[in-house]
């Protein structure tokens, strides 16, 4: 997992990147939980995720936000991030330009701002957002939801409970042409742990199903 070093929108930004050995392979973004709570690329979430799409051929990028790191910047209350994790997609896009799919995958923070790029990106084919604190986070913009997904919640987390994220799902589930999955995981807390193991697993089913042609 090579490290990369690009320019973004406050400077450097820092991330590890896992180009395929298959040629013209999907791309997956990876994004991490809040930054000052200590969220890195190698929260154990969003790694396990980055090797999950390693595992599935892809082509994946992971990056530490401004301000984490040996990236560059201040923490900017989710705008700034929101521009970062753009200039990351741009990066990893340019370096897969006939890549056939494009995935994005947060947790927690990282879940918010991965939605809110998915709404600006027509070509992100689907997404994985983990314990996405509907709770904490404003998710109305998501009107209408533009690609179908998993929401993956832990049925004890306290940092963001389920029942919040359960009314967030039943709400993006009204709309047409978009089907959004929900998996929640026995016993999980909000940072899944002991917890990893089923949590890739719902991972990893999901995207069979999605490519045996089963979700549009």
């Amino acid at each position: 997992m090579p490290e990369v070093i690009f320019n973004g929108p406050a400077g450097r930004i820092e991330g590890r990147y896992h180009p395929s050995k298959t040629e013209n392979a999907p791309i997956a973004l990876i994004l991490h939980p809040h930054p000052q709570f200590g969220g890195t690329m190698n929260n154990p979430v969003s790694f396990a995720m980055y090797q999950g799409y390693v595992e599935r051929g892809f082509s994946v990028l992971r990056f530490n936000f401004r301000g984490v790191g040996r990236s560059q910047g201040e923490y900017d209350g989710g705008i700034g991030e929101l521009s970062d994790a753009a200039t990351a997609l741009d990066w990893l896009q340019s370096q897969n330009p006939n890549a056939p799919q494009c995935w994005i995958a947060g947790f927690s923070f990282g879940s918010w701002i991965s939605m809110q790029v998915l709404m600006r990106r027509p070509e992100i084919t689907g997404f994985i957002t983990v314990a996405p604190g509907a709770n904490i986070y404003d998710f109305t913009f998501l009107a209408p939801c533009p690609s179908s997904g998993l929401i993956i919640t832990g049925d004890q987390d306290q940092v963001a409970p389920e029942a919040d994220t359960l009314k967030l799902v039943e709400r993006l589930k009204t709309q047409k042409g978009i089907v959004i999955d929900h998996t929640s995981i026995a016993g999980a807390n909000h940072f899944f742990q002991d917890h990893l193991e089923p949590l890739m697993g719902a991972f990893h089913s999901y995207h069979d199903m999605r490519e045996a042609g089963k979700r549009a």
